[in-house]
């Protein structure tokens, strides 16, 4: 049977070239990054190096602004967390969306708990924002306009240049979960009025368990990790020195290999055309254009996303129907709900994350199969027959 991964949003296969970078930090410089003797040296040395990737991927004014994490959900936690109770003397008021990744959405949520005031921008169709209503949102007690780069589920990519630009204007952090967007779009972070920016190592080819927040030089954060004075005294607690190199060489790798994200478009929008040609009442979820070029969202009219994923599934083929970290839950997407999906459409979604892995044989053997699976399915749905 042939095997497919369009799952990439959720995770990507670790490069061979990252696996070879970290081996030798697991065996050979196994030292503390923080110790000054021999076997020290060249894990802080390694680092170093690391920083350096990661900024020129981000384009970042400087590799100090770089401040390595377990991951993007602490990336998040601290920039929010960190920015509210670095500036609780001027307000506790936070802007964000309401289809931001949870852990964006419950860190504001647990805010709230703690007397903090959020506001939860909406988007329209398509899952973009209105800037005006942004602006207008923004208070003298708001401190941190925390929106994502590019959504996980759908792909659409929100207007980051003019919300930095806004918060700018009005004297207001700008923090950014650009987990996904990291290693498909260009990034310059030193132009785009980006204080705070947060990404995952294994969204680009790079180890699990390995993240980074960006920190603008000047921006004012609490550490929440409390401890040594490890990572320029922002993160405390001894450096996973392999995820690091790992992630350090996915970043040099991801830059490097930038142009292939049209390929993947390429790809992207050729499997979406054969199902289009093949498939009758489906919903492309996402704008159109304004969308990561790995990402495809398609609902299925009235049929359970779960059902095709399983059905795919026994077919080799590996898809989702939204974020992995909703996984098991029967809620519909809050991404596809806010932004007025019908019913009908948000529980059939299934999304297809394409990767650098993929090619056209593997798009042809999907939409092969698929057509089949969704006819079986209608052909067992009375919610199907008596819509149509």
């Amino acid at each position: 049977m042939r095997k497919v991964y369009l799952d990439n949003n959720a995770t990507t296969r670790m490069r061979e070239e990252v696996l070879e970078a970290m081996l030798p930090y697991y065996k050979d410089i196994y030292g503390n990054a923080s110790s000054i003797h021999s076997f020290g040296r060249p894990a802080r040395k390694a680092i170093d190096e690391a920083r350096v990737h990661v900024a020129g991927l981000l384009g970042a004014a400087s590799p100090e602004e770089i401040i390595f994490t377990s991951g993007g959900t602490e990336s998040d936690n601290f920039a929010i967390k960190g920015v509210l109770r670095a500036l609780k003397a001027k307000g506790d008021h936070i802007i964000t969306t309401a289809i931001e990744h949870h852990a964006v959405l419950n860190t504001c949520k647990s805010l709230e708990k703690e007397g903090c005031k959020v506001t939860y921008l909406g988007v329209d169709k398509y899952g973009l924002i209105d800037l005006e209503e942004l602006r207008r949102a923004i208070t003298d007690k708001t401190v941190l306009i925390t929106i994502m780069y590019a959504n996980n589920e759908m792909g659409t990519i929100e207007p980051v240049v003019e919300i930095g630009n806004i918060a700018k204007e009005k004297g207001v952090y700008f923090h950014t979960d650009a987990v996904q967007a990291v290693g498909k779009l260009d990034l310059a972070v030193k132009d785009m009025h980006i204080d705070l920016l947060s990404m995952s190592g294994h969204k680009i080819y790079g180890p699990k368990g390995v993240g980074v927040i960006y920190i603008k030089r000047g921006t004012k954060i609490v550490p929440q990790l409390l401890g040594g004075h490890h990572e320029m005294g922002k993160r405390a607690g001894t450096e996973n020195v392999a995820g690091i190199v790992g992630l350090g060489e996915a970043a040099r790798l991801a830059k490097r290999d930038m142009p292939d994200e049209d390929r993947i478009k390429d790809l992207r929008d050729y499997l979406y055309k054969g199902i289009a040609s093949n498939i009758e009442d489906i919903h492309l979820n996402g704008h159109p254009e304004k969308r990561l070029p790995n990402t495809l969202n398609v609902s299925f009219t009235y049929l359970e996303g779960e059902s095709i994923i399983l059905n795919l599934d026994m077919e080799g083929i590996a898809a989702s129907t939204g974020s992995a970290c909703t996984s098991g839950t029967l809620e519909p997407s809050h991404v596809l709900t806010a932004m007025g999906l019908d019913p009908v459409n948000t529980q059939g979604s299934v999304r297809f994350s394409l990767g650098r892995d993929n090619t056209k044989e593997d798009m042809d053997y999907v939409i092969g199969i698929l057509p089949p699976i969704i006819k079986r399915l209608r052909a067992m749905s009375p919610l199907y027959e008596k819509g149509k």
